[in-house]
Order: C-alpha cells, then structure tokens, then sequence
C-alpha cells in the first residue's frame, strides 16, 4: 500500500472512499464530518440516519466504523469513523489506531482500491497533531488491506510538514511502505 500525504480539502478527493471523522451520532457536526455532509448532500444524511434507526440506535462507537453512499462527493462511500478525545489520564491510543484500521477493513470490504482519510481526533478532539500523525501510520502499516493508495489529507501546509518528518521517520525505523508528498 503507498501512503500519501497532502494538504487540502478531503471533499474534493477523488478517490473510491473518503473516510469521515464523524461524531457518534453519525447526523453531522462541524469540522470535517460538517463539510462531508454539506459538500455530499442529504443522500449521506438520510443513510446515516437508516442506520441510526437500524444497527446503531444508540450511535457508532468510538474506534469503529461504517459505510453509507458519498452522495455528491467524487466518491463511490464515505467511511465513518468516531475518533476519541485526546485524554492527558488515559491511553486512547488504541482507540485512535483502531479509527484507521476499521476504517481500512472496510474499505477493503466494499472494494475500494483508494481512500483518503483526515488525520482523524487532530481537530476539536484535541489531539496532538505530530501523535495524530505516529497513531495514523502505526495503524496503516499495520493493516493488511487490499487497498492500494492511502491518502491522509491535512488540514495546513504546516500540519502536512509535520507529517512528513514524522512519516519520514517512521518509514526509516520500519524499513518499508512508500509515501509521495504533495
């Protein structure tokens, strides 16, 4: 799988799957998941909220994740994915990385070969962006997947530097996977 890091808006992405930092109501919010359900239409909206009133009555859980039609976004499926608030008490980690991978697995499973994902938790959540960024690329490179381009897509130029050192490292230390930045 190649990873790529870019900086600009996801919802211009044209890619198979977008995935969306969603809240566990899946109905929209602010943020990335605002912009997805602004910029793809009430075709998201109403499938979240099929599955609001089937599967996920009480709302999808942090680390988990689902898939509903893009709507009018250059997709085929978002992928929505509950990330956790950043705690300084509590290790929620595990819970960031399992956004990446649940994410992927599904991905994989509705056959997409390209997804582009937010650095997910980094925004209102309050997590901080260069641990983002460790969290996002453990998770990646974790995963088998199918799928053959990840594109993380950061909100700055200067969050997509930091990412960068941060990948550049990480590739050093794992000695494998290959990254394009633009």
């Amino acid at each position: 799988m190649r990873i790529e890091l870019v900086t600009g808006d996801i919802t211009v992405e044209q890619v198979d799957a977008i995935v969306n930092a969603a809240n566990s109501s899946l109905l929209g919010g602010g943020g990335v998941d605002g912009a997805i359900h602004r910029t793809g239409g009430p075709a998201i909206l109403e499938e979240c909220r099929a599955l609001r009133a089937s599967r996920y009555g009480k709302g999808l859980k942090v680390g988990h994740a689902v898939a509903t039609t893009a709507g009018r976004l250059p997709a085929r499926w978002v992928i929505h994915t509950v990330g956790p608030v950043f705690s300084r008490d509590e290790d929620r980690a595990p819970l960031l990385r399992s956004c990446y991978t649940t994410s992927l697995a599904v991905a994989a499973e509705l056959g997409a070969r390209t997804v582009a994902f937010p650095l997910i938790s980094s925004g209102v959540y309050r997590w901080p962006k260069d641990d983002a960024v460790v969290q996002a690329l453990t998770a990646l490179h974790a995963e088998p997947t199918t799928v053959e381009v990840v594109r993380l897509v950061l909100f700055d130029e200067q969050t997509r530097q930091a990412a960068e050192r941060v990948h550049q490292a990480f590739e050093h230390d794992r000695g494998h996977g290959s990254a394009s930045f633009r």
